[in-house]
């Protein structure tokens, strides 16, 4: 006998992937995108010249919340499943699958293009510099501004 899921099931299910939509909305990586704690903070400004540029890829965010949403709709989906200990058994398998499967989709969906661009500062030095790709299209050769702050250095033009 198989059990039908719920309205309430369905709606739970419905939340906790949207959950996992919008958690796996990470903050911007790339050189126009600043947090909100950036503005109006003083930032080092230097000057170089673009000496290399390569594509790399961005690892997807790797929060509790897609492990957490794909265990809630695991557990949910396993538990109309059989009877008794049966359903007991495959609600736990089912959210242990659900939680891997939810972290692996929120990597995957969140995953980027990103960009490693070597710059060969005015003073000499060189600098690589990895952000997401924005689409600026940096080119060697091209003279950028690297701007520093607290941690945090990004290229423009």
């Amino acid at each position: 006998m198989v059990k039908r899921i719920g309205t309430k099931s369905r709606a739970l299910a419905g939340a906790l992937v949207a959950a996992l939509v919008l958690g796996g909305c990470a903050e911007g990586l790339g050189g126009g995108t600043y947090a909100r704690t950036e503005a109006r903070r003083a930032m080092t400004v230097q000057f170089g010249t673009i000496e290399s540029v390569r594509g790399v890829q961005l690892e997807g965010t790797k929060t509790p919340v897609g492990s957490l949403a794909g265990a809630a709709v695991g557990g949910i989906a396993g538990s109309s499943v059989g009877g008794g200990r049966g359903a007991a058994v495959a609600t736990v398998i089912g959210a242990v699958a659900g939680g891997l499967a939810g972290s692996a989709i929120e990597e995957g969906t969140t995953r980027t293009a990103g960009t490693e661009v070597t710059v060969r500062l005015d003073n000499g030095q060189f600098l690589a510099v990895v952000q997401a790709d924005e689409g600026e299209g940096f080119r060697p050769g091209e003279r950028v501004r690297v701007l520093r702050d607290a941690g945090t250095t990004r290229v423009t033009r």
